[in-house]
């Protein structure tokens, strides 16, 4: 068995280089390990939006938590920048949600009603309204929610910020190395088995996204979880076509630096398969058209696939398991890992340090945690 830990985390995307940074400020020794290379699933196939109202309801658990941390991101952008010297390239200038039909209309207005009734900031554009800044949006679009605040990263480059600031502080890094089984003592962890050997700790971390499913039913613990596979493609384009981020029902625009626009997501529940399908890309160029016309006009530059992992009532899964003391999980984010990474990484760290909140009690593992055998 190698040297002994404070903690170590499985699972090297945002969510575990979150984590990871978070327990290195706090002078933890911990130990990150990644079965492939860092950021290479779900966090480098996100969109980096950081879309806490465009995404989620008001009264929805989560959207108090998404809304939290979206608003850590400025300070952090500056935090990890100083330290690893890598730019997360935040984007504060809004986003629109637009409507397409008089439904749409309807369901925006009133969800901005509900909104700004808690206090937060957005606005009905009309169509004449959002060309003043968008004018090559389509003319099908009746109108939009525009929301100041939501805003966007590079999702790479944010995970990639975390694990070399985790690097910097101290944190040992391992990439290629399978985690295949965890140690445990009378309902205690004790460490994790790999394919280069064993490594002990009282606090685990199963941080591992769509696959964190594989290691916690080989210990015996079954989470109310699925993958999800979201199909997207990039384009380059020659002048600027966009300045927000667009966001519509089946379809997201995210325009990047060096002329690129991001566009997603398909949905496809219960797969690992990341083979991207003629179907799936054939989808999102027509709904990208109805969009936005002129990115017929571009260059494609690239098309892709991340699993991403959803739970049964939509909510992701922070804590200590009830029946394994120091196993801890942080999984379930769906669509919202990038937004919600920067508070999921202070929440572990307060969980380890037996802070709790009962606030966020929603998210607990024993709402619908399953014990498959002892």
């Amino acid at each position: 068995m190698n040297s002994i830990y404070d903690a170590i985390i499985v699972g090297g995307g945002v969510i575990g280089g979150s984590i990871a940074f978070q327990l290195a400020k706090r002078g933890k020794k911990v130990l990150l390990l990644e079965k492939d290379r860092l950021a290479s699933k779900a966090s480098s196939a996100a969109a980096g939006m950081l879309g806490a109202q465009a995404e989620l309801d008001a009264d929805n658990p989560l959207f108090t938590l998404a809304s939290r941390s979206r608003g850590m991101f400025p300070a952090l952008a500056e935090e990890l920048k100083d330290i690893s010297g890598i730019d997360i390239e935040l984007v504060n200038k809004g986003m629109f949600k637009v409507a397409l039909t008089k439904d749409q209309v309807a369901e925006l207005k009133n969800m901005i009603r509900v909104q700004q009734d808690a206090g937060l900031e957005a606005e009905w554009l009309s169509t004449a309204e959002i060309r003043k800044t968008e004018p090559l949006l389509s003319d099908e679009i009746k109108g939009a929610m525009f929301i100041p605040k939501d805003g966007q990263v590079s999702a790479t480059r944010l995970s990639l910020a975390f694990t070399e600031s985790a690097a910097a502080l101290g944190v040992d890094i391992k990439e290629f190395v399978h985690v295949s089984d965890l140690i445990t003592e009378n309902g205690c962890v004790t460490g994790v088995v790999t394919n280069i050997g064993g490594f002990s700790s009282e606090n685990v971390i199963v941080a591992g996204g769509a696959w964190s499913a594989f290691l916690l039913e080989k210990s015996g613990m079954r989470l109310d979880s699925y993958p999800v596979k979201g199909e997207c493609f990039s384009v380059l384009t020659d002048r600027p076509l966009l300045e927000k981020t667009i966001f519509s029902h089946g379809c997201y625009l995210v325009p990047k630096v060096g002329g690129r626009i991001i566009v997603g997501a398909t949905v496809k529940a219960n797969t690992f398969d990341q083979k991207v399908s003629l179907d799936g890309i054939s989808t999102l160029i027509e709904k990208a058209t109805q969009l936005l016309p002129a990115i017929k006009g571009t260059e494609l530059e690239k098309t892709w696939a991340g699993i991403r992992p959803q739970t049964g009532d939509g909510l992701p899964y922070f804590g200590e398991h009830p029946a394994c003391k120091g196993l801890f999980i942080a999984t379930g984010h769906y669509r919202n890992g990038i937004l919600l990474s920067p508070i999921t990484g202070l929440l572990i760290a307060d969980l380890l340090e037996r802070k709790t909140n009962a606030e966020w009690s929603a998210f607990r593992l024993d709402r619908s945690i399953q014990t498959l055998y002892s």
